[in-house]
């Protein structure tokens, strides 16, 4: 059984699908409750309507946007049918501490593929827990931001999102 809620936050509305198991997916901010249910795809459609399973969650996001505090570490995770990489590098990256950033190198390393930062760099792409799994935390060897929330044109939400967590103070290579 699959469950899902829209709920209202600082930086826009959120979108969230949730198994027996965790957190399925969620969406960045959106401007409208309706890009919610666009940008969760398909999944939502069998899925339950049931705002009261997510009340925490939601008041994870509140929290978060209010004060920058990293509170999502404990919210259990769904990651059934991503690739093996894929969910080595997203439970590598929510290891990555709040303020602070990696690179794709490091991500690839620690997801245990030391010569896979483009793999890294495309499974942060594939990130369907935005936010929950920190992948605006992971930035170019370079220091540069990277595409965040479908490319180019969300860097300044990346960029937000790093500042709200108390600036960038770029740890491992």
């Amino acid at each position: 059984m699959l469950y899902r809620a829209t709920f209202e936050t600082p930086l826009g509305w959120i979108g969230a699908v949730a198994s027996e198991r965790g957190l399925r997916r969620c969406t960045l901010p959106q401007r409208e409750p309706g890009d919610c249910a666009q940008e969760l795809g398909g999944e939502t459609v069998d899925a339950l309507e049931a705002p009261d399973r997510f009340a925490e969650l939601e008041a994870l996001f509140e929290s978060y946007f209010a004060d920058g505090c990293e509170a999502f570490t404990g919210v259990p995770i769904d990651v059934e049918g991503a690739a093996p990489f894929q969910r080595a590098a997203w439970l590598a990256c929510r290891s990555i501490p709040s303020g602070e950033t990696r690179t794709y190198k490091w991500l690839a390393a620690r997801a245990g593929s030391p010569g896979a930062s483009r793999a890294a760099g495309q499974a942060m792409a594939r990130n369907r827990l935005p936010i929950v799994v920190p992948c605006h935390r992971v930035i170019g060897v370079d220091g540069s931001l990277r595409g965040y929330g479908s490319g180019a044109k969300r860097l300044d939400l990346k960029r937000r999102l790093l500042e709200l967590e108390g600036g960038v103070r770029r740890l491992g290579v």
